[in-house]
């Protein structure tokens, strides 16, 4: 547990707090901005799984 990568731990607290704001936008009753971070926590979570399988193919 020596080598921690904080790239990916960062990328996914930022996919994790995007979900959690949908829940707030749709609590308050902002649909278009709870579609919006839905958007940003699945492009960020798409680049996270393309980044780790362009690492494990070398």
């Amino acid at each position: 547990m020596k080598n921690i990568n904080w790239n990916s731990i960062l990328l996914a607290f930022f996919v994790i707090l995007a979900f959690i704001s949908v829940g707030f936008a749709l609590g308050q009753e902002v649909f278009w901005l709870a579609g919006a971070f839905l958007l940003i926590g699945f492009g960020l979570m798409g680049f996270g799984i393309s980044k780790k399988k362009r690492e494990s193919a070398h």
